[in-house]
């Protein structure tokens, strides 16, 4: 999976309450048929319809499953290990069944040690049909900014937990991204100044293009490091899916790398 084809940017249009699944080892469409039953999971078909973490042992081989009933999909957690949802929302086996909102909704399976697994979810809005004379009219899609592979990565170490859906989520500190990056790319020279610095050029960038929110100091004599504007930037990639969720991949290298402290000031 990589972020151009990610469920974040939208499905082809279909019958309402389709549901659309990914993850890194295939994708699924399921229709919205009363008794339908959608797992997901380390285990091979039959059992398993969409395979999920097929190298993580932590993960069951049916970690959970979509039911279509009541007029929408329902999840379950039918695995060992937790099932987080987007706002910190946690699933344990216990847990009762939850209906899957229409839209767009990110799964992260928790695996071994701090691997998570993604599974991107979309049903089909049952409601949003627009007007009559804006049906056979192209949809009007988000602005998306153009960023190069450094970049990319460079934005997705810092907001990895805007990504992972976290609630009041913040930008990785600069020291910690960093450190992380010295690991992922250990030719890339990279410090927290650096950092600081291609922060700076991507932000005064995107703000001479427009972009929603404030990305720039009203005072020049301001640090360019302020966390408050890489916040802004952050969170206006992730919400024009500029960035989503199957960018998360790039840090694939990163496996078992040490919990994140707590956070901190944005350098």
């Amino acid at each position: 999976m990589n972020g151009s084809d990610s469920l974040a940017r939208g499905v082809p249009p279909g019958r309402p309450g389709t549901l659309h699944a990914r993850t890194v080892c295939g994708d699924l469409t399921a229709p919205p048929r009363p008794g339908l039953t959608v797992r997901f999971g380390r285990g091979e078909k039959p059992g398993t319809d969409l395979g999920v973490g097929v190298d993580d042992r932590r993960v069951s081989r049916r970690h959970g499953e979509l039911t279509f009933r009541a007029g929408g999909w329902w999840l379950r957690n039918t695995g060992q290990q937790l099932v987080r949802l987007p706002e910190g929302r946690m699933m344990h086996t216990s847990s009762e069944p939850i209906p899957l909102a229409t839209g767009y909704t990110p799964l992260f399976v928790q695996g071994s040690g701090h691997r998570e697994h993604l599974v991107e979810l979309y049903v089909t809005d049952h409601d949003d049909r627009g007007p009559v004379s804006s049906r056979r009219a192209e949809t009007v899609r988000p602005e998306r900014w153009v960023l190069s592979d450094e970049e990319r990565l460079l934005l997705v170490v810092l907001g990895q937990h805007y990504l992972e859906y976290e609630p009041d989520p913040r930008p990785l500190t600069y020291s910690r991204a960093a450190e992380q990056l010295g690991f992922l790319r250990p030719d890339g020279g990279w410090t927290a100044r650096k950092i600081e610095y291609r922060v700076e050029a991507v932000r005064r960038r995107l703000h001479r293009t427009g972009f929603k929110y404030p990305l720039i100091h009203d005072n020049p004599d301001e640090r360019p490091s302020d966390n408050t504007l890489l916040h802004n930037l952050l969170k206006g990639l992730v919400a024009s899916t500029t960035l989503v969720p199957p960018d998360l991949d790039l840090m694939d290298d990163a496996q078992g790398w040490p919990a994140q402290p707590p956070y901190g000031p944005g350098r």
